[in-house]
């Protein structure tokens, strides 16, 4: 594991790319007993593998990394959900290629304090997805599983930064805890030379992931989120989810409920109420 910051953002992307991804050990398990499943009785389809995989954020992650790197020649189309990358590559081979899966919990065993950071980006994941597909929803978007599958990916790079440099992740946590003004985004810079943000955009566009899912996932795309409701769906869903972790009185919440109350159309007192009724 690295316990020392890289020098720059090819060299971050350089290192990542080349690490595997762990999973949920719950996620490992389900599978597992699918592939039990699948070979007594043959009876396993790609949407029960959806179900065992999608809400997992590394799962999720490492099936989209396989998926885009097994494109045939002749695929026109890319496999922007889970659902359709397990059907591209079926069910059998999905089974030979994802055994023995190494699981979250048995890669950070010896730092619980790295376990613990990690579980609470993955719970934000978790409320940002909630948020984008309701959101959706209520926008009567087709798209609303992959702006779904979008929210949940979209802090992956802080995902793998906790599971492949701990001391650096918690370094920064350590930073950002003792003084609530510093950004984030300048944190990861003193800590690790780089912006979490830049380097998820580059390991995407060098795992050659959907392109819908990099420009979802955009955060300095400013242009596009005021072009595409979708990226606006996505950006606010994880703002929301970002500002309220620690409860629902955070400075920067009104402006995140006008936001959304103009994006769905809603006065802000019913925009209140839905994000409310989405947490319940």
């Amino acid at each position: 594991m690295l316990t020392r910051p890289l020098p720059d953002l090819a060299a971050w992307t350089d290192h990542l790319r080349r690490q595997p991804i762990p999973v949920l050990a719950g996620t490992a398990e389900e599978i597992a007993l699918l592939a039990q499943a699948e070979e007594a009785r043959g009876c396993v389809d790609a949407a029960m593998i959806a179900r065992a995989v999608e809400d997992d954020p590394l799962m999720t992650l490492r099936l989209m990394v396989h998926t885009a790197g097994h494109r045939h020649a002749r695929q026109v189309t890319d496999a922007e959900t889970v659902t359709a990358g397990v059907l591209l590559m079926g069910i059998t081979p999905f089974f030979r290629d994802f055994s023995a899966l190494e699981t979250v919990e048995q890669h950070l065993a010896d730092s619980p304090e790295a376990l613990a950071g990690l579980e609470k980006v993955l719970a934000r994941a978790h409320r940002a997805a909630r948020f984008a597909q309701a959101f959706a929803v209520h926008r009567m978007d087709g798209d609303a599983t992959v702006l779904r599958e979008a929210a949940l990916l979209h802090d992956f790079a802080e995902m793998l930064l906790w599971c492949h440099a701990p001391a650096l992740a918690l370094e920064v946590a350590r930073r950002l805890a003792a003084d609530p003004h510093l950004r984030s985004r300048a944190a990861q810079r003193e800590v690790l030379n780089i912006e979490l943000g830049e380097l998820e955009q580059q390991l995407m566009r060098a795992w050659r992931l959907p392109q819908l899912l990099i420009q979802l996932t955009d955060d300095h795309a400013a242009g596009h989120a005021l072009i595409y409701p979708q990226v606006r769906t996505v950006r606010l869903a994880v703002q929301v989810a970002r500002h309220t972790e620690q409860g629902w009185d955070n400075a920067a919440l009104p402006d995140d409920i006008a936001e959304v109350a103009e994006l769905l159309n809603l006065s802000e007192p019913s925009t209140q109420r839905l994000l409310l009724g989405i947490e319940s």
